[in-house]
């Protein structure tokens, strides 16, 4: 059997403890797998002395987690620090700048400056790899790159984030508002002391930038994610969805499209959607990550799975290292970095469907044929609306209003847009209306 590969471990959280508890378990299966053993030599993290449950005493330490990367006893680096910048950055610079490969988990990292990175690891001819940065464990980057590489790529699509679609299945399975269900989850470890990233929709949105890249060959463009979270999913806003037939999931989805001009157009959008209780991603519960690929002659793949955790995440990692263990390098985004196509952003206004808007109004006559006509004047086509009291006596917050829900029927988002901007700062609002998509059908 060959020489082994030889990597450093920077970071031994969660994910970090894992991969070596994957390697020293399955070390004969990925040796076989692989051609050869996968070893490690180092490993760095913030505190030495923090009892991780694995044993570090054959390992040698570096406090300097940058320093992995020019060490002479090291072919590849594992990243499992996070963050888009400081130490992972530099550390991911060091290595290249050595000839060694790198593999990391960080999607922002990836999101802000996978592009730099790729074109460091082409000039350096040695392998990027970041299959665990999207979804944990499932293989939808290897599925792009590998099993659908003979399709044009029509739309990705999905449930990228495992935390806000549990606290939104926790919702529908309880009754709950979002900020119980999210106090809960923050107890459980489901949730961040500070959940901004995911339930704002930023995780999502670094996780689509890069699957928007590996399928469609275009360079990652984070800053043109449009990206809404799920903060202001009401209870009502679940029942009335189930009333109607449909889940509340948060979806991002990326497409490109051919503007008047023949330019490349490329869409992406995290936003909490309404699907259908008979599309497949209506019943993804839980902190479970799913992913549907369009290809042209494939047609709809479905990657679903666990999208976080130890295990899952460090199958991701170590599936990487057994590609480079086999000599695969390949071009980190599917094509050189030269070839990316730098794909103009696409505003939502072009697009065309139906939509779920919810307005909470106060709660005297006028306001509906208010709302009614901003719809008329913009060309939005109501299809049903129900008008629910909220509940609230006296003065506290939230009595003496109403909500009104609606669906529209199939038009342009331009339209959307348009009649929201007349109702723009009309007293009968007691809040900004509320708008979710409603998958296509």
């Amino acid at each position: 059997m060959s020489e082994p590969l030889r990597i450093a471990l920077a970071g031994l959280g969660t994910v970090g403890g894992g991969v070596i508890r994957l390697i020293e378990t399955n070390a004969e299966i990925i040796a076989r797998r692989a051609g050869r053993p996968i070893v490690i030599t180092a490993v760095s993290a913030r505190n030495r002395g923090k009892d991780r449950g694995v044993d570090l005493s054959g390992y040698h330490w570096e406090d300097d987690m940058v320093i992995l990367g020019e060490r002479p006893d090291v072919d590849v680096v594992v990243e499992l620090v996070g963050g888009a910048d400081g130490p992972a950055l530099a550390l991911a610079r060091t290595t290249f700048e050595a000839g060694k490969a790198l593999v990391t988990a960080n999607k922002a990292m990836i999101a802000h400056h996978g592009i730099e990175l790729a074109t460091r690891a082409e000039a350096a001819k040695a392998a990027l790899k970041f299959e665990a940065a999207v979804a944990g464990g499932i293989p939808v980057i290897k599925g792009l790159k590998e099993g659908a590489a003979a399709n044009a790529i029509q739309r990705v699509y999905g449930i990228l984030n495992g935390t806000c679609n549990y606290i939104l299945s926790t919702m529908e399975d309880t009754g709950r508002d979002f900020a119980d269900v999210l106090a809960e989850a923050q107890a459980k470890g489901y949730a961040e002391a500070d959940p901004t990233f995911d339930i704002d929709g930023i995780d999502a949105a670094h996780k689509l930038s890069i699957l928007a890249s590996v399928a469609f060959g275009t360079a990652t463009d984070f800053q043109s994610v449009i990206a809404t979270g799920i903060r202001r999913v009401l209870a009502a806003d679940i029942a009335q969805a189930d009333a109607l037939g449909y889940y509340i999931r948060l979806i991002g989805m990326a497409e490109t499209d051919v503007d008047a001009h023949g330019n490349r157009r490329l869409f992406q959008r995290v936003h909490p959607h309404l699907v259908h209780r008979d599309h497949p991603l209506a019943h993804v519960d839980g902190a479970t990550n799913a992913v549907v690929v369009e290809g042209n002659f494939a047609g709809p793949l479905l990657f679903q799975g666990a999208g976080a955790g130890d295990g899952p995440t460090a199958s991701a990692v170590v599936a990487d290292l057994i590609d480079i263990a086999r000599g695969d390098i390949g071009a980190p985004f599917s094509i050189p970095v030269a070839e990316l196509d730098p794909a103009t952003p696409a505003a939502s206004g072009h697009r065309s469907g139906r939509a779920y808007l919810r307005f909470t109004v106060a709660d005297r006559p006028g306001v509906l044929a208010e709302i009614t006509a901003a719809m008329r004047d913009a060309g939005v086509s109501i299809e049903s609306m129900i008008q629910k009291g909220r509940g609230v006596a006296g003065d506290a917050p939230g009595a003496g209003q109403v909500l009104v829900a609606m669906v529209t029927h199939e038009g342009p988002e331009s339209g959307i847009a348009e009649a929201l901007r007349l109702l723009e700062g009309s007293p009968s609002l007691a809040e900004a209306p509320l708008v979710m998509h409603i998958l296509g059908e």
